[in-house]
């Protein structure tokens, strides 16, 4: 067995005996107790409650501008094709009503088994509407509009002059002889809750880009 030198001995109890007073004093060379620096939790707290904002913004974007639906059918061209893609804005109805010419997303009749429709505002609450000679009139005002409109051939229950109430409005498709609109006792007057939101971004289709719905 090899033998510790003797200068090595007297080192070797001189260390001892320092770990033995140490550890009387509850004290040790070898064990430190870790703090964590408060710099870095704070770090961790702003990283934490940034992602959870970020979730939350981000959920309340899709949710408000981001919800997806396709056209159904060819009544919006040809602004819009069928099964053409488009986000709709949830929001912006919740604090405002449609204005004339928005291009609105609902429900026919409030019915959950249908699917959405897309058609553009022509009569706000409190108006009168009536088609006459292929024409829309307002109020008794011939409604001025884009000269890519088709006369209208079939007014259907807008022969006769509408009342539109508080909370109705007139929708017609854009191509207007191949639309069911407002113009169908099926449809009718739109009723404000049964919008879902505008219609205002298109995505690409076929040869179309995408871009803003007008």
């Amino acid at each position: 067995m090899e033998q510790i030198p003797q200068s090595d001995q007297g080192y070797l109890f001189f260390v001892m005996g320092k770990e033995k007073m140490a550890r009387r004093k509850g004290l040790t060379f070898y064990q430190k107790k870790k703090k964590l620096d408060p710099r870095i939790i704070k770090d961790i707290v702003e990283l934490l409650v940034g992602s959870a904002v970020a979730v939350f913004l981000a959920f309340v974007l899709v949710f408000s501008a981001g919800m997806r639906t396709s056209v159904i059918g060819d009544s919006m061209e040809p602004v819009l094709y069928n099964g053409q893609e488009i986000l709709m804005n949830r929001i912006l109805y919740r604090i405002s009503m449609p204005k004339r010419g928005d291009v609105v997303v609902f429900l026919p009749n409030g019915n959950k088994n249908s699917h959405y429709y897309v058609k553009r505002v022509v009569g706000l609450p409190g108006e009168t509407v009536q088609i006459r000679d292929g024409n829309v009139y307002i109020d008794g005002m011939m409604l001025a509009e884009d000269d890519s409109f088709d006369k209208i051939v079939d007014p259907g229950i807008a022969r006769n002059e509408l009342l539109l109430a508080s909370d109705e409005f007139f929708v017609l498709g854009d191509n207007r002889n191949s639309s069911e609109d407002s113009r169908s006792g099926n449809i009718g007057a739109v009723k404000k809750d049964t919008i879902i939101g505008k219609a205002w971004f298109h995505l690409a289709i076929g040869e179309e880009t995408m871009g803003l719905i007008e």
